[in-house]
This record gives structure tokens, sequence and C-alpha cells, in this order.
């Protein structure tokens, strides 16, 4: 695991998507129970159009309850508390054609004064095992966006996940630890 942790420090700043489908493909999967518990996130660039949107707007990260029971988007609030967001009402298939404005100053200007408005205390997603390129492994199922987040094992408290979204070409990639 050491090398897999080596290679993903190596590459923070940002990697080909082939390479890193390529260094997914050498992890192991992820046991859904693994999951509980609450995951700070950051992205792993690749070239995607939604790289760099979700730390423009204060991504933390992820929460996972239970398998039936998750906050796949958590945002810091203006005290930096993370708070659950509802994705479903995220523009998804805007901002998969054009995600730049989105990063903009005055987007996130939006973003910061509705968020209190997209809090939820629901679940949104649930987590099941997924094929994903061959290896049956943890996924997260949104309940109302066409997106799932697979998961590999970097070490039991860090993994990669690769966002498959309809719409998006190559999966959206980032990197989750677990939170304390």
């Amino acid at each position: 695991m050491t090398g897999a942790l080596d290679w993903l420090e190596r590459h923070r700043g940002g990697a080909a998507p082939v390479d890193v489908l390529a260094f997914a493909d050498r992890l192991p999967a992820v046991e859904p129970g693994t999951l509980i518990g609450r995951w700070r996130g950051s992205e792993l660039p690749t070239g995607s159009p939604l790289d760099g949107l979700l730390p423009a707007h204060r991504w933390y990260g992820k929460e996972f309850l239970d398998a039936d029971t998750v906050h796949p988007l958590l945002f810091r609030d203006r005290a930096g508390v993370p708070r659950p967001v509802d994705p479903a009402l995220a523009p998804l298939a805007l901002l998969l054609r054009a995600p730049a404005p989105a990063r903009s100053a005055p987007a996130r200007a939006a973003f910061a004064t509705v968020r209190p408005l997209l809090a939820t205390r629901r679940p949104t997603a649930r987590v099941r095992r997924l094929e994903h390129r061959g290896v049956l492994t943890a996924a997260l199922v949104y309940d109302r966006l066409p997106v799932v987040d697979a998961f590999r094992q970097v070490t039991p408290d860090v993994l990669l996940g690769l966002m498959d979204a309809r719409g998006l070409e190559a999966p959206f990639a980032f990197v989750l630890e677990r939170d304390g």
C-alpha cells in the first residue's frame, strides 16, 4: 500500500486520465462497511471539465452513516462546519457543458448565499457493491442524479474515488481521507 500512497502523493497536482485509471485498476476493492464515517475530499485533477469546481465552493467531503444513509456532498458553511447539501439541485447537465462560469467569483458568492437553502438532513445517496472496471467494489449511488462514485482503497484511511456521470466522458477523480 505504501507504493500506492507514494503514487498518489506524487500525482496530487494532477495526472492524465489514462494514468489515473491504470492506478485505480491496481488498487484493491473497498468493502461497503469500511466507508462508515466522515471523509475529507480533495480532487485529483485529470483535465475533467469538473476539475476545480468542488474546491471553489468549499467542498469538504462525504459522510456515510450506514449503507442507506449517505450524505454525498458536504460543503463548509461560513463558520467552516461541514453541512450536507442536496446534490439533486445541482444543474449537472449545465455544469458538464459549461463548467467555467460555475468557478467564477459571482457563482461562488451566489452558492455561498443559497447553500443554507440547499442544506438537508435527509440522506441523498446509498452505498452498494457495484462492478466497476471489472472489480466488484463499494460505490455511492446518488438517489436523484445519474451519478455513481466507485471507490478503490489506497490505504485503509485513504480512498480513490471515480465519479461516473452520464455525459462525462472520463471519470472525475477524487481522494477521500478518513476524518478523525
